[in-house]
């Protein structure tokens, strides 16, 4: 517990307090959980056993898998045990481990969307020099930075929640632990801490989203020069990243671009980035 707080514990209402919708959360929840576990573990292995599967985007593909398999377990786990549970608790310890793995690799899987992006451009429009330009070590490389990226964004994200002081109400109106809840419990004014979470996060989330937006219009203009089926087929790869970056990157930034204020909404909001996010990248 940190010295700063008095509260060893927080209280979880999760998504709905309905004992008839928390059985159908359970129910869908853990389906949606072991599909995103499984799928993505079933990715890892083939990936990793394949001669085939050699390629740039594979092995950005096998890290996002990582992310979103690790990502999706810091959150549906938890969701799913309490709506089954009399008791939603979750220990001061416990919550800070929370707030530190979901932004590590929650921000791992934001950096891995930009390096398979980055990725499908060279591909497209530089498809000449795209093993030179993306060989294994340039590729080894990006992914360490993303890992050390994501570091020192969940380090400062810990940072923040542990400078927290705790001394009254301990109740959060959310499914898990983050910083917007944390904030609206604080005996404290949050006023910088606020900015501080939304020039971190909420400056990650926008500034990346408006990357992929960028290279996803270049990709689209290059496209001009190929033939019916060329554009096709990179249409379609286009189109499902997209789809994978708009459940990621809208409700992230609806959350964390924002000044502190929490909205009701904002636990469903953020089932489309914890859970729903991992399973679309199937």
């Amino acid at each position: 517990m940190s010295t700063n707080s008095s509260v060893n514990e927080f209280i979880l209402l999760c998504l709905t307090q309905d004992p008839r919708k928390q059985k159908a959360i359970f129910g869908v929840f853990l389906m949606l959980y072991l599909v995103t576990l499984l799928g993505n573990v079933l990715i890892l292995v083939t990936i990793k056993r394949s001669r085939t599967l050699g390629s740039p985007m594979y092995f950005f593909l096998f890290y996002l898998s990582f992310a979103d398999a690790c990502f999706s377990t810091t959150t549906a786990p938890g969701l799913i045990v309490d709506a089954l549970s009399q008791q939603k608790t979750i220990s001061y310890n416990e919550c800070m481990i929370q707030v530190f793995s979901s932004h590590f690799f929650g921000c791992m899987g934001i950096f891995v969307l930009i390096l398979m992006a980055f990725d499908r451009y060279v591909a497209i429009c530089k498809p000449l020099r795209y093993t030179t330009i993306l060989n294994r070590h340039v590729c080894s490389v990006l992914v360490i930075l993303g890992w050390v990226g994501s570091c020192i964004h969940s380090s400062a994200q810990i940072f923040l929640a542990l400078r927290l002081p705790f001394c009254g109400p301990n109740v959060i109106d959310h499914y898990f632990c983050d910083l917007q809840p944390l904030l609206k419990l604080a005996c404290m004014d949050t006023y910088v801490i606020n900015l501080l979470v939304v020039s971190n996060s909420g400056a990650i989330c926008m500034v990346s989203f408006i990357i992929l937006l960028i290279s996803y219009v270049i990709i689209l203009y290059s496209l001009r020069n190929y033939s019916a089926e060329g554009s096709r087929k990179a249409l379609s790869t286009c189109t499902s990243h997209f789809i994978v970056v708009a459940l990621c990157f809208v409700p992230c930034i609806f959350i964390y671009t924002r000044p502190a204020t929490t909205f009701p909404i904002d636990k469903v909001v953020a089932v489309f980035y914890t859970i729903g996010h991992p399973c679309s990248t199937l």
